[in-house]
């Protein structure tokens, strides 16, 4: 499980994105994407994950921040399929609860071969300052699509819509952590009773 590592860049009408990321980093972020509270969110995955994210991202901003937002999340996803590779000797599975004083949520992820999302998430208001909080769906589903991997999200209570968020990507940063470590008892192993991922 050396240097799991991966470059990924995308490029369409709509955003350039080019994404790096190590998954036995420091969790240290670097993102410049035009959209603060996303970086913010996403400085959480790296911190709470130790993983190195690098995210340089330009979109159609003029217009509205989902094609970014989605876009980012589907780069990411592929990052993380790279960097895994074959999957042998993680994991796989990971979950966390995070709160942040009145909010609560809890995520489950399977790195699975297949892209599966259960997203139960209401928020208060629909925008933290600028951001609209539905793009956060559409972040999720981008990632689990190229991340092929199962993705259970649950705020479980909370009536601030920033701390709501912010458990969330705490909570994914710690269950993906969680999920991609190496098991020193599955070295060399695929953690599948079918063989592989």
């Amino acid at each position: 499980m050396v240097g799991r590592t991966a470059s990924v860049e995308r490029n369409t009408l709509e955003t350039k994105i080019q994404v790096d990321i190590n998954l036995d980093g420091q969790g240290k972020g670097q993102f410049n994407t035009g959209i603060p509270f996303l970086e913010h969110m996403l400085d959480q995955v790296a911190r709470h994950g130790m993983i190195d994210i690098a995210v340089q991202a330009q979109g159609d901003l003029h217009i509205d921040t989902h094609h970014t937002v989605e876009d980012i999340g589907i780069v990411l996803g592929q990052a993380f399929a790279k960097a895994l590779g074959d999957k042998k000797g993680i994991r796989r599975y990971g979950h966390a609860y995070v709160p942040l004083d009145e909010a609560l949520s809890r995520i489950v992820i399977d790195f699975s071969g297949r892209p599966g999302l259960e997203y139960h998430v209401s928020y208060p208001r629909g925008r933290v300052g600028d951001f609209d909080v539905d793009l956060f769906h559409e972040f999720f589903q981008g990632f689990i699509n190229h991340a092929q991997a199962t993705l259970h999200v649950d705020c479980l209570r909370g009536k601030n819509a920033h701390h709501i968020a912010e458990t969330i990507f705490k909570a994914f940063g710690r269950a993906v952590r969680m999920a991609v470590e190496a098991d020193p008892r599955m070295a060399g192993i695929t953690p599948s009773t079918k063989g592989s991922l």
